[in-house]
């Protein structure tokens, strides 16, 4: 048998009809532009100064406290931990910060300020020799710790605002980035406070230890650099150069190193649990009050800057109520996830770059920020691209 001479071979296929055209191939839709980083990224060398002085850390805890009562104080550590990102994560959930600085923040708490603050001690003890008296305890609880400790916090939350300025636009930022750096310089010391405990007193001491540090007051060290980073907020919504900030910045600290003493103060000469109830309890919940009045400026400011493109024509009335109220935003993701394909995701990122359009708006019209111009075109392109594809099909 032999094969078909008009076929390469015995299994080729004839062509027997014309195909259907091809049609072009669409163009495809250009990248959504991102903002600029410059001026919203901490610089390498801090990362750089975290490592080396987390190496000095890990040795210190390892040589001081043994690795197993260190485990042991980490893992209860990390419960008041837990609870304080969660909260202070509902603080700037309006118009959330870079995750690249939050985590610089926590780290600069729980790396840096600890070094420092260690190292203070340290060199206090070689000039002056180890004095275990209750005076020089007394001393280092009300006077040295609070200075040192706050300076140390302090100093970290300047440095974000010294060189991620673009990313400090007001108090709430002042206060997510000072809570930060106060939940993670709380989160080291507790290792510390616990696994001495264990070592101690066992479980019952930990117990104890726990209860206070862990239960009644997991978030001291966060008001108190809350305080600072308030400060260095006000600064930055008045635009504030880095050096005009260092005078709010050392009036912030000043108020940071007053609430630390008084904790301190209030454990060394007085009824602790007295003066927590009658003074600790109403400035927490004074704090709250006041971090609630300041969310609700940001809506405020949120709905002006959007009410202005509104006018323009670049939003509906409707949605900028829903974009600048919580009630709206909780109802825009309530619709998003009822239409077809749950477009969520789309609605989050339509809420987000919304709200920083706002904030660029915001920095453009005071004139504090440059580049905000800049900004406020991107921002308006990914804002426009996410609405289209939220009302698409």
């Amino acid at each position: 048998m032999t094969s078909d001479p008009g076929f390469a071979s015995a299994l080729a296929q004839p062509r027997q009809a014309q195909g259907a055209p091809i049609a072009a191939a669409a163009a495809s839709p250009a990248p959504l532009p991102v903002p600029p980083r410059a001026g919203r990224t901490a610089p390498i060398w801090m990362a750089g100064v975290l490592v080396l002085v987390l190496v000095g850390l890990v040795g210190y805890f390892l040589n001081a406290i043994g690795p197993g009562a260190s485990i042991i104080g980490m893992v209860l550590a990390l419960i008041p931990l837990a609870g304080v990102l969660i909260a202070v994560g509902i603080v700037d959930r309006w118009e959330p910060e870079p995750r690249s600085l939050l985590i610089i923040a926590v780290a600069w708490g729980a790396i840096a300020a600890v070094g420092i603050a260690l190292g203070v001690d340290l060199a206090i003890a070689i000039a002056f020799g180890v004095d275990d008296s209750p005076m020089r305890d007394a001393f280092t609880a009300v006077v040295q710790a609070p200075i040192v400790e706050e300076f140390a916090k302090g100093l970290g939350v300047y440095l974000i605002f010294l060189t991620a300025r673009r990313a400090f636009d007001g108090p709430i930022d002042g206060i997510v980035y000072g809570a930060l750096v106060g939940a993670g310089f709380a989160f080291t010391e507790n290792i510390q406070y616990f696994a001495i405990s264990f070592l101690e007193g066992g479980i019952a001491d930990t117990s104890a230890t726990f209860f206070v540090r862990g239960i009644l007051s997991p978030f001291a060290h966060v008001m108190f650099t809350s305080v600072t980073g308030f400060a260095l907020g006000l600064a930055a919504r008045r635009g504030a150069s880095a050096g005009r900030a260092v005078g709010p910045w050392l009036l912030g600290m000043v108020g940071a190193i007053a609430l630390h003493a008084i904790w301190n103060g209030s454990a060394v000469f007085g009824d602790f649990f007295g003066l927590y109830l009658v003074l600790q309890v109403p400035l927490f919940v004074g704090f709250i009050l006041g971090i609630i009045a300041l969310r609700r400026e940001e809506a405020r400011v949120t709905r002006a800057r959007l009410a202005d493109y509104a006018a323009a024509g670049w939003f509906t009335p409707q949605e900028v109520d829903m974009l600048a109220t919580p009630a709206g935003r909780r109802a825009g993701l309530r619709w998003a996830r009822s239409v077809g394909g749950d477009r969520t995701d789309v609605m989050k990122r339509f809420i987000t770059d919304a709200t920083a359009l706002a904030a660029a708006r915001q920095r453009a019209i005071t004139g504090r920020d440059p580049k905000a111009r800049e900004d406020e075109a991107v921002l308006l392109t990914r804002t426009t691209a996410a609405r289209a594809e939220i009302f698409a099909g």
